[in-house]
């Protein structure tokens, strides 16, 4: 087995956590791939992973070389696309990771109609409220929102959200809506854990002015959340793309929004360092086109 097929028997394996699925993965045998393994391990004079009878994990040098193994087969897979031509057609497998909400509402939709433009693009898209990394988890783009640290990747900004609070308009009727932040403390508070369950919700220039509260109650997602203010139990906070068509339609209503934070900006993210393929540059000009477009997340 040749080093290249080497690599790639190497990063089939780490993902699969296992000889075997690594090897059907890419039409080979165990044996072979053990081999493979074997051989590179020999090579570099190092264990890429630890072996037991129902485990195969990476050590921390295999965790470290898989990430650069990662953007080496992908600058080859970019040095191919444009000797062969294919860099001008989008085409292969799209890995994208954004917050599960956002997905649901605009990327869902921008999505499909990129790949109807495209029949040449397949996609894997991760919705999950957490921060992906980019490398070690093999996406092509990360949909991020809320200021981003110093980093490799490269950023385009598609738009902005605003953190509201909001109600039913019954339940202001009946308990009144609060003119100062310090007031939610006599509300029903429901609280998203954990997001911000036992954390102060931000108020004013920066987040400066904070408030902690004591929720009556504590949900796993924001969508329950948003359901409960809807049925006019209480009050949530949320960003505002995830409540438009609530506020549109008045199920919803936002207040103190004279004491509301900065809005947080959105970012469709790609690794720097390589050449990124076509389906990448693709979608990232079709997407923030899209988004910059969209109402409420200007």
């Amino acid at each position: 087995m040749d080093r290249l097929q080497s690599l790639r028997v190497f990063v089939a394996v780490a993902e699969a956590e296992s000889f075997a699925a690594g090897a059907r993965a890419l039409g080979l045998s165990a044996p072979s791939a053990t081999r493979g393994v074997s051989a590179l391990e020999a090579a570099l004079g190092a264990r890429l992973f630890t072996r037991t009878t129902r485990q195969v994990r990476l050590t921390d040098a295999g965790r470290a070389y898989l990430q650069d193994v990662r953007e080496i087969l992908a600058s080859l897979q970019a040095a191919d696309e444009a000797a062969s031509g294919a860099a001008r057609t989008p085409v292969g497998q799209l890995r994208i990771t954004c917050p599960q909400e956002f997905g649901r509402i605009h990327i869902s939709p921008v999505l499909t109609e990129f790949l109807d433009r495209h029949p040449g693009v397949n996609a894997d898209v991760l919705m999950v409220d957490r921060v992906v990394n980019l490398v070690e988890e093999g996406f092509d783009v990360a949909l991020r929102i809320g200021p981003l640290p110093s980093s490799g990747l490269v950023a385009v900004r598609v738009g902005q959200v605003r953190r509201v609070v909001c109600g039913a308009p019954g339940y202001f009727a009946e308990r009144g809506c609060p003119q100062d932040p310090a007031e939610l403390a006599s509300h029903r508070v429901v609280a998203v854990a954990p997001l911000n369950a036992g954390r102060p919700w931000r108020f004013g220039p920066d987040g400066q002015q904070t408030v902690r509260l004591d929720p009556r109650l504590s949900v796993s997602s924001v969508a329950a959340a948003i359901e409960i203010a809807r049925r006019g139990w209480g009050i949530c906070q949320a960003l505002s793309y995830q409540v438009s068509a609530d506020l549109e339609a008045g199920r919803l209503k936002v207040v103190l929004e004279d004491w509301e934070p900065d809005p947080l900006p959105i970012h469709l993210v790609h690794i720097e360092g390589r050449r990124a393929a076509s389906k990448v540059r693709a979608f990232i000009d079709f997407a923030a086109e899209r988004l910059r477009h969209t109402a409420g997340l200007n």
